[in-house]
């Protein structure tokens, strides 16, 4: 009986994981793909301007791609694991879940904000902000959590298929969403204090934390985190 409860399972969930995780790395690698687009068509409009607008395109092996444009660094990393939904979760409302439970497994990318200077200067305490979370399901249909528009354009999972021109929108809105981040300097009382030590290394910069909204209640920003 344990084995065929075993080999049921092999069968259905396991296999069903394999195939969800499959799809997600082959649409990470569309997602790079139209990233490095997106940047080539971006540097060259940049380039033709005649300003002076740092920007780099750099993939991290396969899980993880990042997009540098001035002040902002964008961050794509795929998990490799597959997930489904706690039972309060908005997905279990949709007849599309209700009809096939396993459309609820799913891959997940993630889309971090950070500063650019936080790299250029390697200051590993600087903070970087989830801005969306993006799920795929075994077929490829996908929405995404994130803020503003990342909230709200994309939470079609019943129809909405994770096609070049779906990832293409959704880049486009994450990188409009993080350029128009704009950094606050936090308040006053939040501001760690500094030892005498600290101002004397060279290493002072990598350790003050720095982020675009430190010390701010990320939350209060309009989305639907």
């Amino acid at each position: 009986m344990s084995n065929e409860k075993i080999l049921s399972l092999l069968n259905e969930k396991v296999a069903l994981k394999q195939e969800v995780a499959q799809i997600t790395m082959a649409a990470f690698a569309r997602l790079k793909t139209t990233l490095k687009q997106l940047f080539d068509e971006l540097q060259a409009a940049v380039k033709k301007s005649g300003k002076a607008i740092p920007m780099e395109y750099r993939e991290r092996g396969d899980y993880q791609v990042e997009l540098m444009i001035a002040d902002d660094y964008i961050v794509f990393l795929m998990q490799s694991n597959v997930f489904t939904f706690d039972g309060d979760h908005e997905v279990w409302k949709s007849s599309y879940v209700k009809d096939d439970p396993t459309r609820s497994f799913v891959g997940k990318i993630y889309v971090y904000n950070f500063l650019s200077d936080s790299f250029l200067f390697n200051r590993p305490n600087d903070i970087g902000y989830l801005i969306a979370r993006i799920f795929l399901n075994k077929e490829n249909h996908f929405f995404v959590e994130g803020k503003r528009q990342l909230g709200f354009l994309y939470n079609d999972f019943a129809t909405a298929e994770f096609t070049p021109e779906a990832i293409r929108n959704v880049l486009d809105s994450a990188v409009l969403y993080s350029l128009d981040f704009d950094s606050f300097t936090p308040p006053y009382d939040r501001i760690q204090q500094i030892s005498v030590g600290e101002v004397q290394e060279s290493s002072l910069q990598a350790k003050i934390a720095t982020g675009k909204r430190l010390g701010f209640r990320f939350q209060a920003d309009t989305g639907s985190f």
